[in-house]
């Protein structure tokens, strides 16, 4: 077994014990570390594949930045845990069965249809083979037309998250800032002159020896 063998099979294990630790743990915090620990291990399988791009891009977009706003999301919202504790046991029987029958589909695959000997090894590449090339040559000329319909599809995506996100409840509160820039100080700031009082029967200085007092 040679060394690349032995790293496939180590990232391989590490990746799917923590993506096991990503549905099993009940801190959502802990849960999106493991998140992150099976994209690394998902991206160091890439570059034992020869896909040195893709594995790049997992942990500069994922790890980077999609990691990062999950677990900023997770520890600005108030999460009950103690809920997400009793959820879990209710609903392990119909998970164990979902998960036990994707485990029997892939091992029907791997076992059946799929055999390593129909398929020839991969072609060893020269050191200077830029794997970021080739699959942008493949990406503008054989795949031009998905590559732009799938761009079109973000695009109408961000317009409707936009869209979603500046709509007005009618319940719902908010600043124009265009208006608090125009605001003068008298429309904010009124002055009011008031005489001290004191009470009718009793004198001021009576008033004054009873605070010291």
């Amino acid at each position: 077994m040679t060394f690349l063998q032995i790293a496939f099979y180590v990232f391989s294990a590490i990746l799917v014990v923590s993506a096991g630790m990503v549905v099993t743990i009940r801190n959502p915090v802990k849960s999106a570390l493991f998140l992150v620990l099976a994209f690394f291990s998902a991206s160091c399988v890439w570059i034992t594949l020869q896909a040195e791009f893709l594995a790049i891009v997992l942990v500069l977009v994922y790890v980077g930045a999609v990691m990062v706003l999950f677990l900023f999301v997770v520890m600005m919202l108030d999460i009950d845990l103690a809920k997400l504790r009793a959820g879990f046991t209710r609903y392990l029987p119909i998970g164990s069965v979902i998960a036990i029958l994707l485990v029997g589909e892939i091992a029907l695959v791997m076992l059946g249809s799929f055999n390593g000997a129909e398929y020839a090894n991969p072609a060893s590449h020269a050191a200077d083979y830029s794997n970021s090339k080739a699959l942008g040559l493949q990406i503008y000329t054989d795949y031009v037309y998905a590559f732009e319909i799938a761009a079109l599809i973000l695009l109408v995506a961000i317009i409707a998250a936009i869209a979603l996100t500046m709509r007005r409840r009618p319940n719902t509160k908010y600043n124009n800032p265009t208006e608090q820039v125009k605001v003068n100080r008298d429309d904010r700031l009124r002055i009011v002159k008031m005489k001290p009082e004191t009470p009718a029967d009793t004198p001021a200085d009576t008033v004054i020896r009873g605070k010291e007092s």
